[in-house]
């Protein structure tokens, strides 16, 4: 079975409650997922299925580039993290002229290339992890990432090296343990309905900001 077959076979189309215009390869019920990725992940050593769900982060930056296109109109953009793509679909869709995807989870690169293809819109996705990379890109998305300390201490350096080679770093968080406590400019906040399956409660308040170099 292919990534691309995996993620057929396990998701559904759905459309994220507040960004109704993307349509996206979306499980429906937690448990039947995990336990398929787990039988997955002992084959080939691959993470759990982020891929599967559009985190509050993601949807929060969705609706903002789709109500203000012009922050990615005509710009090189880059989804990091991505997961499901909900973000680089709607970049995408905003008239950005290069969308490329980050992940490191090739179950997330196949959700998101089929994500792509079902809007209608063209998604990059480069093998491995970027994390030290020369920055090519004007705006950064990264929706959701400070949720394990490893994880933020990987990725916060480069990102705020990215801002300092120019780009704008979007960041997304709904309050996340390890955000960082400076170097933040909030932008805009969202409200955004989640579920019990995956989150501690019904509404997450995600607030975007811009990462200071």
């Amino acid at each position: 079975m292919t990534p691309e077959d995996f993620v057929r076979t396990h998701t559904t189309i759905a459309r994220a409650t507040l960004v109704p215009e993307i349509a996206l390869h979306l499980a429906t019920e937690i448990t039947p997922i995990w336990q398929a990725t787990e039988a997955w992940l002992a084959e080939r050593n691959i993470e759990p299925p982020f891929w599967a769900f559009a985190w509050p982060g993601g949807q929060a930056t969705a609706r903002l580039l789709l109500d203000e296109p012009a922050r990615v109109a005509g710009k090189r953009v880059l989804d990091f993290a991505a997961g499901c793509g909900i973000a680089a679909v709607a970049a995408a869709l905003s008239g950005a002229t290069l969308v490329e995807a980050a992940e490191i989870d090739p179950l997330a690169l196949a959700a998101v290339r089929l994500n792509a293809a079902l809007n209608g819109v063209h998604i990059a996705t480069p093998d491995g992890d970027i994390v030290g990379s020369a920055c090519r890109w004007d705006v950064i998305l990264a929706g959701d990432v400070c949720y394990e300390a490893p994880m933020t201490a990987h990725i916060l350096p480069w990102l705020r090296a990215m801002a300092a080679a120019g780009a704008e770093v979007l960041l997304a968080d709904p309050g996340r343990a390890y955000l960082p406590g400076a170097g933040l400019q909030p932008l805009v906040r969202h409200a955004v309905p989640t579920t019990l399956e995956l989150e501690d409660r019904t509404l997450r308040e995600v607030t975007i900001h811009r990462l200071l170099p």
